[in-house]
């Protein structure tokens, strides 16, 4: 099916996002560099844009970006924890 097809190009996509993910955890000295809240209203600007020129709705983008990356910011932040 075409679903399960994008179902698992978004895994591929979602471990590759990890990968970087882990490497930027090694360069943030603190939590607060993890959370860093300005870039994350940065992304969901340009991703809300993003969706307008796509007709996705907006309600998708906030609770799938907004899922994905509080599931980021804890996995760097268990990788601080790890030191």
């Amino acid at each position: 099916m075409a679903i399960d097809r994008i179902d698992d190009e978004m895994v591929t996509l979602l471990a590759r996002r990890q990968r970087y993910v882990r490497e930027a955890a090694s360069y943030k000295r603190d939590e607060e560099a993890v959370r860093a809240s300005d870039r994350r209203q940065a992304l969901m600007t340009r991703l809300h844009e993003r969706a307008r020129a796509e007709q996705l709705a907006p309600e998708v983008v906030d609770a799938t970006w907004s899922a994905m990356i509080d599931a980021f910011i804890q996995l760097e932040l268990n990788e601080h924890q790890r030191g």
